[in-house]
């Protein structure tokens, strides 16, 4: 495949990839039989939509593309043992996961369960005392007070804390990637089980459990009981949906496209709150959903008190929404200085033990547990690797790791901890936790990195720039937004679509903070348009074009809508540029 504009190297050292002529032709086909934009076309053709298909695809109906709960194992079983609680009134526990998608599964159950006049207990580990998931100690405890308790996003693999639950009964939902056994609870509905077939494989926790709680509905109406109102209740499955980084395709993409509607009626006082706080004064977008508002709910788990997060997307008191969500706030910031620092030391470290192996990882004394993750992600956005990293105390290691697509971590990280290399671990696809001692770290990553060489994590280059087709500042108008914007909500699994404005001429450079750029750029045409690109200076990107002397240049990026001022204007989010 030829280099689209001739770019086999640009700025940041990318080779641009434009559509294949396949996907070109029937881009074109799209066109002439739908009089749909070309440049929406594209995108369509991209994701393999025929002219018959298109109509459904750009409005989505989520009764259409609902999967019968049941088709999931062990659904029935859980739905029957949680109704005979709700129905007897007995004691429920709910045992989430520290991040955003336990927190919003933990809300669904809470907030149905309260609809429906039944309180129940809420339990979330701490990240550092506790650990990921269900531990003995917890599960002893809450059995000896409550008849049964729901694991949510967490417990497939915690055969031994479910059996300490002595005298209560035990429902896992969840979708980490299960083991050849499962623990001994009345359910486990995981799509990621073993012996699932696999097609909602793509699922979050809270997506499992919003299916539940539609079984559980279904029941009710069939003994002509009325429960809870679940529509409202996605604006929850779209936040963990976008921030646990689930594929959009299918029924997950009708999920988080009703989902943002939901949540743009501002009815749950803690979105609402959290939404104020992080200054958001636009309808919400998957962008608000994976780095406005899901960082801020995950900074309690991360460093602060494990069910703050939670807490605030269940309660119905606009006045304690404010003050979690305030003190939420406040732990992101301190979250993102911890942040930054590990990451300074993990690239270094990195770096120096090399970004071209199949692994890139790091390992530091006292790194925080709660930002390993996040800079596992970065290692892995720098160098097109698997990336692990690792927090040392003590005798142990607890790190995180994020994959590349292709390239199945969660597989890896299992299969380290069957041969006794790893105290425990666990994940899916694309990310995983692990708890390594510390004497061996060394032959547990060496170990890793031979396994994911045999997935080919070391054959990959730095990420080719793939672009959907080339505009003119001139056919960048809001209302082609708007059209494209049907053929979202766009993240992970359908990336949103990138452009290339050929041959432009920069007219105005500006650096803003420490290392952005805001810049706009015309083709001579008349028509002038605003670009900004976020951590320019991080790369060659900055100097080169802030210092761009009247050359011309290829820009590349994702198109997006400014509102201003009462005003709605068009501005490209820019990522690449080359000389023209």
């Amino acid at each position: 495949m030829s280099n689209f504009l001739n770019v086999s190297a640009s700025l940041t050292g990318r080779k641009w990839v434009g559509p294949s002529i396949d996907v070109d032709r029937a881009a074109l086909a799209l066109a002439q039989d739908t009089n749909l934009p070309p440049a929406l076309c594209q995108i369509l053709a991209r994701r393999g939509v025929s002219s018959h298909d298109a109509s459904v695809f750009l409005e989505p109906k989520l009764a259409d593309l609902l999967p019968d709960p049941r088709t999931l194992k062990d659904m029935e079983l859980a739905t029957t043992r949680f109704l005979d609680a709700v129905k007897s009134g007995q004691k429920i526990a709910v045992f989430a996961d520290y991040d955003v998608d336990g927190g919003t599964s933990a809300a669904l159950l809470l907030t149905w369960l309260r609809d429906m006049g039944h309180r129940a207990t809420l339990y979330v580990p701490d990240r550092i005392d506790e650990g990921y998931g269900p531990n003995e100690e917890a599960m002893a405890e809450l059995a000896k007070t409550h008849d049964l308790i729901v694991c949510v996003d967490c417990g497939t693999l915690s055969h031994g804390p479910i059996a300490a639950a002595k005298g209560a009964d035990v429902i896992v939902l969840d979708h980490h990637l299960g083991g050849e056994t499962l623990p001994d609870a009345v359910a486990v509905v995981n799509p990621n089980r073993q012996d699932e077939e696999g097609h909602l494989a793509h699922l979050c926790a809270a997506a499992v459990v919003f299916l539940m709680l539609i079984d559980a509905n279904r029941v009710l109406r069939e003994n002509q009981t009325k429960g809870p109102d679940l529509i409202a209740m996605l604006d929850l499955v779209a936040l963990a949906t976008v921030a646990d980084v689930a594929p959009l395709i299918g029924v997950n993409r009708a999920l988080v496209r009703q989902g943002l509607r939901i949540m743009g009626r501002r009815e749950r006082p803690g979105l609402v709150a959290l939404g104020d706080v992080a200054r958001m004064d636009a309808a919400p977008t998957t962008y608000h959903l994976g780095f406005l508002l899901g960082p801020r709910v995950n900074a309690g788990g991360r460093i602060g008190q494990a069910d703050l997060g939670a807490r605030l997307l269940t309660t119905d008191n606009p006045h304690e929404a404010q003050a979690l969500a305030e003190k939420l706030d406040i732990l992101n910031t301190e979250r993102r200085d911890i942040e930054a620092s590990v990451r300074a030391a993990a690239m270094e470290q990195a770096e120096d033990r090399g970004f071209e192996a199949p692994l890139v990882w790091a390992a530091g004394e006292g790194w925080h547990p709660g930002v390993v993750g996040i800079v596992a992600s970065r290692l892995k956005e720098a160098t097109n690797r698997p990336a692990v990293v690792i927090g040392l105390e003590g005798d142990e290691g607890k790190g995180s790791g994020r994959s590349i697509n292709g390239v199945d971590l969660g597989a890896s990280i299992q299969k380290l901890a069957a041969e006794g290399l790893l105290v425990k671990g666990g994940g899916h696809k694309m990310a995983a936790g692990l708890t390594v001692k510390r004497d061996q770290l060394e032959s547990a990553m060496a170990r890793l990195t031979e396994l994911l060489a045999h997935q080919g994590a070391g054959d990959a280059g730095p990420a080719d720039l793939k672009l959907d087709g080339m505009l003119m500042p001139k056919a960048a108008t809001v209302e082609l937004l708007e059209d494209i914007d049907k053929a979202g909500p766009f993240g992970a699994g359908a990336p949103a679509p990138r452009f290339a404005f050929p041959d432009v001429e920069i007219r105005f450079a500006k650096r803003v903070g420490d290392s952005h750029l805001k810049l706009s750029f015309d083709d001579g045409m008349g028509t002038r348009l605003d670009s900004i690109c976020f951590g320019a200076f991080d790369t060659p990107l900055g100097a080169a074009l802030l210092a761009h002397g009247g050359a011309r240049f290829h820009l590349a990026g994702r198109l997006e809508i400014n509102v201003w001022g009462g005003r709605r204007s068009v501005q490209l989010r820019l990522e690449d540029a080359a000389p023209a």
